[in-house]
Parts: structure tokens; C-alpha cells; sequence
């Protein structure tokens, strides 16, 4: 297998599955290393713009994605025939939960079934979809296997884990280090050798059980300390204590403490979902998660909790929550970008309407709600100005966006529920409730 100099002399052709808030980063990186650079997507719309240099993610700016397509080095296709044609392939396709809470891999199974169909001696496959151990050496390889070409031998196969942050300014996808697990020792090292093109600094494992491992102690390491804040939330609203201000406090100790903030409930594809894969997986070990479902469970009530707050602030003010109308400021699971995957503010909506009420929302970054797996709300976002914040019974923070202006808001709105304590150090007329 002759890959590693078509490595080495940036030769290699790369195709990249799922043109996402993985996958596009990742193309990007491989176009500007000199790599010639496929990408594959079954969403046509994403293909189209793409290729006439069009972005459709906030975070990367559409002058990229034009000097993309006019260099001549990347092309954007439905069409996965070509895959046979690739050097290294790079999985990014979701991996999300079905409606049991259980691991739903789908996505990664039939994308492996397609490369299966293409698949040719001497090409690297690696999965960074987010999964649970044993899903790359176990359920992978068998697809793959059973074409006859075996992975170690025939073709390479890796784990290398996603971290991307969206809108981070800190960080980039060619400076965030980079794990890398192989199938074998040859296959962690040339997977190892593709990565180290565009990535400062890697971390080889030994196995890809190790790195998918690694991906998921991650993101629960911060789901179990979020579901702590959200649980003393809850508690020191009761005593009359600004949780915010506790944590404030607290961080100031220059060691032994890490600082995490509570918020309406989780988003973002990683934290909601990636600790759940490990808590099915374990029971084929007989073994339970006690301490990660019990993180779960406070996560997934925080929309129920900012519910029962708005309940009771409107009914306070002689207002019942069915038939009142009611803005969700933000959609985004986290500020400043226009990612509503896993967004609390989707739950929130959901809810108020099974309450009885009349729900808008603005986000100045989502024009319109899009059709998603657990949700379909047809809903487009409003103006926030004076008079049309005059029209609402409540106004829900629910996303912490930069651009909107606070004293504004708090200034004409009756009733503000701020699940993000962005109004903690404005001027109020009594007329906002910490959620």
C-alpha cells in the first residue's frame, strides 16, 4: 500500500462525509495544506451552494468558501461513486439519539455500507463521528471487512474524535490537538501522518477504543459539572442566592476549581447526546451509569424548570400561560452563532405551546426554522423593537447573544425570564425573574 508518500507530498486525494460543523472546517484545512479535496453531503442544497462558493454556517465566511471553489481544488458532490477515486476518507455524519434515548448510528452505518461498495485496497477510512468504543474496530470493520479486503492488512482504518467549538476566536480546527486511534500500529500511523498535515500538534492513542473513549469522557466530564450548577441553581434560587455570583466567587481560587454556568438545559450535538452512548454501551458489560444518567436527568428538566417560572411569574401578574403571547429570544443553542442543533430553546417553544400559548421567536442569526428530526415549528423570526416587545405577556431569554441589547429589552418588555443572567448588572423595574 503506497499511501503514506501521497501523504507526505500532499498528493493524496480526501474525501470528507457530511459537510457540517465538522466536516466543512475539515475541508477547508486539507484544501489549504495543498490537498485536493472532495466533499460529499446527500443534502443538495449544501452541495449547490458550495460549489458556487456559498457558505451556509455563520462562522465561516462565504469569501472562504468562494476562494475555495475558485482555486480549483475542491469540489462538492451527492454523488458517492467517486469515493473510489479518494485516498483517505473522513467520516463526519451525525450520530444523534432515537426517541428511546438509545444510540442511533444509522448515519455511520450506511455511510460505511456506501464506502464499503467503493472501497479499494490501500485507502485510510476514519470515522470522527462521536460514538461509543468498539464502534470503528467492531462494527466498522466487520462492514468493511466483508468485502473481502481486511482492515490492517488491505486498507487503513482510525478514530479521531471531533473538537471543533463553534465561533471560537481561540481556536481553530488546526489548533485544537488533535486525538488520533488506529486499528493497528500501521494504521495509527498513517492516519497520524494525514492529521499532522494540518494539525499542530496530535495525540496518538493506542486503539481506536481509546480514542472514542477519550471523545466521550470529554463531554461528560462537562455534562456532569453543568448538571451540578443547574441542580445548586435551582437550590440557591430558593435561598435567595445569584448562583452566578457564587460561581464568580468561587473560580477566583487559582486552583482546584473550574468554572461551569447553568443555563435552560443543554445543546450543541456533543454534551446532550454523547454521554448516553456510553450509558448503553456499558449495559452490555453489566454495568450502570449511575452517575451519568443522574447528570442527565437534571439536564434534560432545566426547560421544564424555566416552564414552571414563567407559570408563575405570569400567573403573579394575573396572567394565565394559556393564550399569552410569548417571545423566545434566541433559537442558537449557545450565543453568537446559528447552530440550533439540541437547542433548549426548541424544548422551551415546545412546551409554552403545549401550555396554551402563542410563541414567536427572534434570532438575528436563524431566519426561519428548518425542519429537524424532533422538530418542525414553521416559525420565522420577529423584529425586537419597541412596539413589538410591547405586545408580549413574557419575554424569554433563552440565548445570550451578543447583539441584543438588554436595557433595551428589559426597558419595554412586562415580563422577562432570563434563563442566561444577562440582566444581571442592568437596571430593572422588578419586572425580570432569574430562571
Amino acid at each position: 500500500m503506497e499511501l503514506m508518500p501521497k501523504i507526505l507530498d500532499r498528493s493524496a486525494r480526501i474525501g470528507v462525509i457530511g459537510l457540517g460543523y465538522v466536516g466543512l472546517p475539515l475541508v477547508l484545512a486539507f484544501e489549504k495544506a495543498g490537498f485536493t479535496v472532495t466533499g460529499y453531503d446527500i443534502e443538495k442544497e449544501k452541495v449547490r451552494l458550495l460549489n458556487t462558493g456559498q457558505s451556509y454556517i455563520k462562522h465561516i465566511s462565504g469569501e472562504g468558501i468562494k476562494a475555495l471553489s475558485e482555486r480549483g481544488k475542491f469540489e462538492a458532490t451527492s454523488d458517492f461513486s467517486s469515493l473510489q477515486e479518494e485516498n483517505c476518507i473522513i467520516i463526519c455524519v451525525p450520530t444523534p439519539l432515537n426517541k428511546q434515548r438509545e444510540p442511533d448510528l444509522s448515519y455511520v452505518f450506511n455511510t460505511t455500507r456506501t464506502i464499503a461498495d467503493n472501497l479499494r485496497r490501500g485507502q485510510l477510512i476514519v470515522l470522527e463521528s462521536t460514538t461509543y468504543p468498539g464502534t470503528t474496530d467492531e462494527d466498522m470493520r466487520g462492514i468493511l471487512d466483508a468485502t473481502g479486503l481486511l482492515a490492517g492488512q488491505d486498507y487503513y482504518l482510525a478514530f479521531s474524535p471531533e473538537r471543533e467549538d463553534p465561533n471560537n476566536k481561540d481556536f481553530t480546527t488546526s489548533t485544537i490537538p488533535k486525538v488520533v486511534g488506529g486499528y493497528s500500529d500501521d494504521c495509527l500511523i498513517h492516519a497520524n501522518a494525514l492529521y499532522s498535515t494540518i494539525i499542530k500538534k496530535t495525540v496518538p492513542v493506542s486503539s481506536t477504543r481509546v480514542a472514542e473513549a477519550t471523545k466521550l469522557l470529554e463531554n461528560i466530564y462537562r455534562a456532569v459539572n453543568i448538571a451540578l450548577v443547574n441542580e445548586l441553581k435551582i437550590l440557591f434560587d430558593r435561598m435567595d442566592i445569584d448562583i452566578c455570583e457564587v460561581i464568580d466567587a468561587a473560580k477566583t481560587k487559582p486552583f482546584g476549581f473550574q468554572a461551569f454556568y447553568p443555563g435552560p438545559g443543554l445543546g450543541g450535538h456533543c454534551i446532550p447526546i454523547d454521554p448516553f452512548y456510553l450509558t448503553w454501551k456499558a449495559r452490555e458489560y453489566d454495568f450502570h451509569t449511575r452517575f451519568i444518567e443522574l447528570a442527565g436527568e437534571i439536564n434534560t428538566s432545566m426547560p421544564y424548570y424555566v416552564i414552571e417560572k414563567v407559570v408563575h411569574a405570569l400567573n403573579q401578574r394575573g396572567t394565565s400561560i394559556k393564550a399569552s403571547n410569548i417571545l423566545v429570544l434566541g433559537l442558537a443553542y449557545k450565543k453568537d452563532i446559528d447552530d440550533t442543533r439540541e437547542s433548549p430553546s426548541l424544548k422551551l417553544i415546545e412546551l409554552l405551546m403545549q401550555q396554551g400559548a402563542q410563541v414567536d421567536y427572534n434570532d438575528p442569526y436563524i431566519a426561519q426554522t428548518k425542519k429537524m428530526r424532533l422538530y418542525d415549528l414553521k416559525k420565522s423570526s420577529v423584529p425586537v423593537t419597541q412596539e413589538a416587545l410591547g405586545k408580549y405577556d413574557c419575554v424569554v431569554i433563552a440565548t445570550d447573544h451578543s447583539c441584543y441589547d438588554y436595557q433595551f429589552i428589559v426597558d419595554n418588555a412586562a415580563l422577562v425570564v432570563d434563563t442566561r443572567n444577562v440582566t444581571r448588572k442592568i437596571h430593572t423595574n422588578g419586572n425580570v425573574v432569574k430562571a
